[in-house]
């Protein structure tokens, strides 16, 4: 990548914050109806509005928030038929009430971009998190669909998508999973903006306006039988141009960039026996869990499903017709149908090879492996290592029995996991957070994350466990710190480090399970004196921090943000801040890289500045002072202090 003229600007972020970079230097206006969890794409297009922003080609940014998601979808068909530059931002119910408006968009042949933050359909109950129903629901619509299964590639497919899209004069959607893409926070690199110049091009050069009264045309006319399928065929021609759109503009991305990209990606598949199929954010497990098994001499393999439309039904069957099995892992489940909308479609390509229907005459196959089916990750279930174990080895034993199942939940069709590996590269720190929602530990383990990143030059992945309920509730929040880029992409279960902003939480959990020997124990304690720090801690932690070796480290977050914060509304994000303190002097990064803690307090205030500097030295210097003490004034409980059981439990 480093010999790539294009390589990127290292950052970190999340899969919503790479939608806007790109949009709000490539498009021209923005539309959106605010929808769990798109908000934060339309969000920050609109910011860059009320900043004055302009697009690369020197256009004053646009933003409209309608009424609906429906008028959202309807506004930018309208500013789309003006010649205009267009990208809109939505999730679940919010796509699925456009959908009147979708096979217009696409049969006016308008290239618009629309960013999905996939959620799961409102069914027996409301969820707000990762499903694929909602883009399964508007498959039909005439729309090219490329799924990312990370920020980097959520910013690659606004590009590529947008380059397609106008090339063949068909309209994309750019699918990242709900909260696991769009609020996950990690490296990535920002595409430059002469890359994306170059490579989109000047809207004024590309698009054509169709409400030109200088060059008046009909659009969205009534058509009867004499002519309303004449014109739904011809539509084919503009079909037609997409697969090769999409070809030149993975290919020519690849060149500049070093990133290349297809409409499948196998990973190990050349020897492989059994095999899973799957997109989105888990193929980054299924990987981990395929090099795993690889180092237990099982011939297993993975395809990554980049592009759901234009359906590669070729490229598919070339690179699963030698395996004996396969299983397709979906998020979403339809009982009434063949099968789950992914492997309905593999299946019908299997049909068309074996038939040798045009565009499959070369495959040649006598055979098709043996089809499995599993729903995984609904609604943002976690999908664990472990279930993908589980999955290879149902395969592996033959089981034609059950040729359907479920991952991760108790249930008769699903299946059991027995396993559970722990696929952590060596000197990786992982940190499992217990807070209550809404008291800012989301912002917190971003801050920590980019920190992180940006101090020690690490990789990170930081997300917490979301949810509208949550307010005020118990929650949790995820760090891993690498060496080597995360690929997996689950709740932490094996941690190096526990931080408990909510001491309540030592009575409703068991916050140690899984941390590994030696492990640091944090914890928001109101007291100073070691003795009543542990004294506070229930009988069953101690005997765990005892039998395991674990540090406990205290110190009380809230009075220092109340001291340092210079305004009330600072305070809770204070606390955080505080915590970065903590952390730094506990996590093992500076003193791995030599770093002396003069060069490390030179290094902090250099990413303060950058991330606070805008909001004036005042900020700064609080910020500091935060991390200073929390640094300086954190406690840790002796070792024999531990040793011995407390006099008296104070409350």
């Amino acid at each position: 990548m480093s010999e790539a003229r294009f390589p990127g600007i290292p950052t970190t972020g999340d899969g919503s914050e790479a939608a806007v970079w790109v949009e709000t230097h490539v498009s021209q206006a923005g539309i959106a109806y605010p929808i769990t969890p798109s908000t934060n794409m339309g969000y920050g297009f609109q910011v860059a509005v009320a900043n004055g922003r302009t697009n690369l080609w020197g256009d004053p940014l646009k933003f409209l928030e309608p009424e609906s998601e429906h008028s959202a979808g309807t506004a930018a068909e309208g500013f789309a038929l003006a010649g205009g530059r267009v990208s809109s931002f939505t999730a679940s119910q919010g796509l699925v009430l456009q959908k009147e408006v979708l096979f217009a968009i696409s049969g006016k042949r308008l290239p618009a971009v629309f960013h999905i933050g996939a959620r799961a359909l409102t069914s027996q109950a409301l969820n707000i998190h990762a499903g694929h129903d909602d883009v399964y629901a508007v498959a039909d619509t005439g729309w090219g669909i490329l799924f990312a299964a990370n920020a980097q590639e959520v910013a690659d497919m606004a590009l590529i998508a947008r380059r397609a899209s106008e090339a063949a004069m068909t309209p994309f959607m750019v699918v990242q999973d709900g909260f696991l893409g769009t609020h996950t926070v990690e490296n990535f690199r920002l595409p430059e903006p002469e890359l994306m110049k170059a490579f989109v091009g000047d809207p004024r050069e590309k698009l054509r306006s169709l409400f030109d009264p200088d060059h008046p045309v009909m659009s969205g006319v009534v058509e009867n039988q004499d002519s309303y399928m004449k014109g739904r065929i011809a539509q084919r021609a503009y079909y037609a141009r997409v697969v090769p759109a999409l070809e030149e503009a993975f290919a020519l991305f690849g060149e500049l960039t070093g990133r290349r990209y297809d409409f499948v990606e196998p990973y190990r598949l050349e020897d492989a026996e059994y095999a899973i199929v799957a997109t989105g954010s888990m193929i980054g497990t299924i990987q981990a869990v395929v090099d795993h098994l690889r180092e237990q001499g099982q011939r297993v393999g993975a395809l990554y499903l980049r592009a759901f439309r234009p359906f590669p039904g070729a490229r598919i069957v070339d690179a699963l017709k030698h395996t004996k099995a396969f299983a397709v892992l979906e998020r979403t489940d339809e009982p009434l149908a063949e099968s789950n909308p992914m492997l309905r479609e593999i299946k019908a390509a299997f049909a068309d090879a074996l038939d040798g229907y045009p565009g499959f005459p070369d495959l040649k196959i006598e055979r098709v492996p043996t089809f499995y089916g599993g729903a995984a990750g609904l609604g943002g279930r976690d999908v664990r290592p472990g279930d993908i174990v589980a999955t290879f080895e149902h395969m592996m034993a033959d089981r034609k029995d059950r040729r359907y199942f479920a991952l991760n939940i108790k249930h008769p069709i699903a299946l059991p996991r027995e396993k559970d590996p722990d696929l952590v590269e060596p000197g990786t720190f992982r940190l499992r957070g217990y807070s209550v929602g809404g008291f800012g530990s989301v912002t917190t383990n971003k801050v920590i994350a980019s920190v992180t990143a940006d101090l020690f030059g690490l990789y990170v992945q930081a997300f917490p466990k979301y949810g509208s309920e949550k307010k005020g509730l118990p929650t949790n929040y995820y760090l891993w710190v690498a060496e080597r880029p995360v690929r997996v992409r689950s709740e932490l279960r094996y941690v190096e480090m526990v931080a408990i902003n909510d001491p309540r939480a030592l009575q409703y959990t068991n916050p140690l399970a899984g941390l590994a020997d030696g492990g640091a124990v944090w914890l928001q304690s109101r007291h100073t004196d070691p003795e009543a720090i542990w004294a506070g801690v229930p009988k069953y932690a101690r005997e765990l921090i005892r039998q395991h070796g674990y540090r406990l480290f205290a110190i009380d977050t809230v009075k220092i943000a109340q001291e340092v914060a210079t305004r009330p509304d600072l305070v809770m994000r204070m606390q955080g801040i505080v915590l970065l303190g903590s952390y730094l002097r506990i996590a093992p990064f500076a003193e791995r890289a030599k770093i002396g803690e003069d060069e490390l307090w030179e290094r902090i205030e250099k990413v303060i500045r950058k991330y606070f500097g805008k909001r004036g030295e005042q900020v700064v210097k609080d910020n500091m002072t935060a991390i200073r003490r929390g640094y300086a004034e954190l406690i840790e409980v002796p070792a024999e202090v531990i040793a011995r059981e407390p006099q008296e439990v104070v409350a």
